[in-house]
């Protein structure tokens, strides 16, 4: 796949408690927050799986990121559609790989932002 400044790709997911669960189960993160219910009978979801989005755009372009930088804006609860866009920011191809830089922006079904980042890795030749 060529990538090139510019490019964008979309994930979009609805967080169900089950995940938050299973989130707390693996990263042992069991603050109250996760797994009591508020007055709307909605858990927050764990930043990290939130962020976890942006992963799989990275993970279906081979990017393996070297430095994350993130900003958690608003909480996000269990029913909530998170849709996050990926922006390439900047290319420098070496002889191994590709040297990537990238935004993120992740927005609610309102069209709030929830959480901003930015990403800097590498994308390997086929052949590496």
């Amino acid at each position: 796949m060529a990538i090139q400044v510019g490019d964008v790709f979309t994930w979009e997911r609805t967080f169900t408690e089950e995940d938050v669960l299973a989130f707390a189960e693996f990263s042992g993160d069991r603050g109250r927050h996760h797994l009591e219910k508020d007055e709307q009978g909605r858990l927050v979801v764990h930043g990290l799986l939130t962020a976890s989005i942006t992963t799989k755009i990275g993970g279906d372009l081979n990017y393996v990121a070297r430095k994350f930088e993130m900003e958690f804006i608003r909480p996000v609860f269990t029913g909530d559609t998170i849709r996050c866009e990926v922006e390439v920011t900047e290319v420098v191809p070496t002889e191994k790989y590709l040297r990537v830089k990238m935004k993120s922006v992740c927005r609610n079904q309102h069209g709030k932002e929830v959480l901003i980042g930015k990403s800097d890795g590498v994308i390997w030749n086929k052949n590496d």
